[in-house]
Parts: structure tokens; C-alpha cells; sequence
């Protein structure tokens, strides 16, 4: 079964959770706010993705922190932890459960992958 872990008022999350209910795709979805990150999932992207692209710099949550706590991550542990503290740091959404792991949104992929029955 698909999960989808990000945050439910996330605009990315809602356009990707849209193309999912539209294509009438079976899911559950994990919203870090209240149920908190997935540490195994988190570690399933970052050996997948490479933590770098897991841990989303761009956000206002990453502008916020300290620079001592910017700087303390320097590997996929510290990375981890951090995101594990703060899920807002986490790039969404990630799927997991399917035939493939997807990390971000990209619309026309994740139909190509609908479509032809390679996303579950």
C-alpha cells in the first residue's frame, strides 16, 4: 500500500494527493504535524536520494534554524536527526510502498507512472 508522508497544508502535497484521489489511486497519507516523521522512510530516501535531496535548505524552517545547526549537519545522521526534530525540513511528498520510492512532486511523471501501473 502507498503512504504518502508530508504535511496536509503543504501546496505541493495537495496538488499531489489531488492527482492521486483523481486517478483514484489507493493510499494512506502520514501527516508529519501530528504523527511525526518515519525515521525508516527517512533513511530509505536518503540512501535512495542521497540525504542532501531529502533535506529541503529551501524552506523557511531551514532560514530559521542557527547557524551552529546549520553547519552541525554533515552526513545523513545529523541530517536525519535533525529532520526527525523539525519534519518541516523534510522534502514532500515522499511515497513510499509502491514499486518505487518518489520523493517531491513531479505531475506528469507521477501520471506516466499511474498510467502504466508503475507507481503500485
Amino acid at each position: 500500500m502507498l503512504v504518502m508522508y508530508g504535511i496536509r497544508n503543504c501546496d505541493t502535497v495537495r496538488k499531489a494527493r489531488k492527482l492521486l484521489d483523481e486517478k483514484k489511486a489507493t493510499y494512506t497519507f502520514h501527516d508529519y504535524k501530528k504523527e511525526g516523521a518515519d525515521e525508516q522512510a527517512l533513511k530509505d530516501a536518503c540512501a535512495q536520494f542521497g540525504w542532501e535531496a531529502v533535506l529541503n535548505k529551501r524552506g523557511t524552517t531551514w532560514r530559521k534554524l542557527d547557524d551552529e545547526t546549520k553547519v552541525g549537519v554533515t552526513d545523513q545522521e545529523s541530517a536525519i536527526s535533525l529532520m526527525m526534530q523539525e519534519t518541516s525540513l523534510i522534502k514532500r511528498p515522499l511515497v513510499t510502498g509502491g514499486k518505487q520510492l518518489l520523493l517531491g512532486f513531479d505531475a506528469v511523471l507521477w501520471d506516466e507512472l499511474l498510467e502504466k501501473g508503475e507507481l503500485y
